[in-house]
């Protein structure tokens, strides 16, 4: 949480510098960080706000291969007992 405020704090900084000297690779050099960056942060503040330049995991919680609990619930006792039987 404390984390993700600073992080906040320093996107936030890098933007704002930014807007005040009008000059966005300047500002990149200057805090060490990539042009391709600083845009997505800038379109993400854009569009939601500071919630958009908090830190999101790459990948969804629930993977698209993953199996069902249903599923789980139905295979996980055959292989169980299946297992026991070898």
């Amino acid at each position: 949480m404390i984390s993700d405020k600073r992080e906040i704090q320093r996107k936030l900084l890098i933007l704002r510098y930014a807007e005040e000297i009008d000059h966005v690779a300047k500002t990149c050099r200057y805090f060490g960080i990539g042009r391709a960056s600083f845009y997505r942060w800038r379109k993400a503040y854009a569009e939601r706000g500071e919630a958009g330049l908090i830190n999101a995991p790459p990948i969804p919680k629930w993977h698209a291969n993953r199996i069902s609990p249903f599923q789980l619930g139905v295979w996980f006792p055959i292989g169980c007992a299946r297992s026991a039987l070898l």
